[in-house]
């Protein structure tokens, strides 16, 4: 079935912009994204953990007692997003938040025993599912794969410094001609 475009003053007519979904590298990172955030969730589900608790366990594993706004950066959310899966983590018993000793107006999140207890059952659940997901190919295309991730993310940051350096220029926060990183 041919698609007829609309027809222009002069009898040509307007061709439409075509960009099938599949063509998009961003639609299918994100298509891949959500297969293994399902995948996972229908795996740490039985724990009592959800998606959204998820990342902020595994940056506290790895590094116990930050504060919010560290918690924020590492997990790539923002505060207020960080606010609300505390609380729901509060309420399970698997974060506790003290006060910071030597700025009273932050508070650092700890770990409870039954989170850090979690660690071992659930970062081999992560790894089986990273296992499902890679299961036919080759340790050498997994490699390539990571560093072209790599490579997307850096690109990405440096076309949103240009993008932004305008801006932050004509506020002053940046000397005319640079880039911010």
């Amino acid at each position: 079935m041919a698609r007829r475009g609309k027809r222009k003053a002069g009898g040509t007519a307007k061709r439409r912009f075509a960009y099938p979904a599949e063509q998009s590298i961003g639609h299918q990172v994100r298509w891949t994204h959500r297969a293994l955030q399902r995948e996972l969730e229908a795996r740490i589900r039985p724990y009592g953990i959800t998606l959204g608790m998820w990342g902020f366990l595994r940056a506290l594993w790895e590094k116990d007692g930050l504060s919010q706004r560290e918690l924020s950066e590492r997990v790539g959310t923002t505060e207020p997003t960080t606010v609300t899966a505390l609380h729901a983590m509060e309420k399970r018993g698997l974060v506790v938040r003290v006060q910071n000793t030597d700025d009273r107006r932050k508070s650092n999140i700890y770990l409870t025993q039954p989170a850090r207890a979690l660690r071992e059952l659930l970062l081999p659940t992560a790894r089986e599912v990273n296992r499902a997901a890679t299961g036919t190919i080759s340790h050498a295309e997994i490699e390539a794969l990571k560093r072209i991730l790599t490579k997307i993310r850096a690109n990405l940051a440096a076309a949103g410094a240009a993008r932004t350096a305008p801006a932050r220029e004509a506020k002053g926060l940046t000397p005319p001609g640079t880039v911010s990183k």
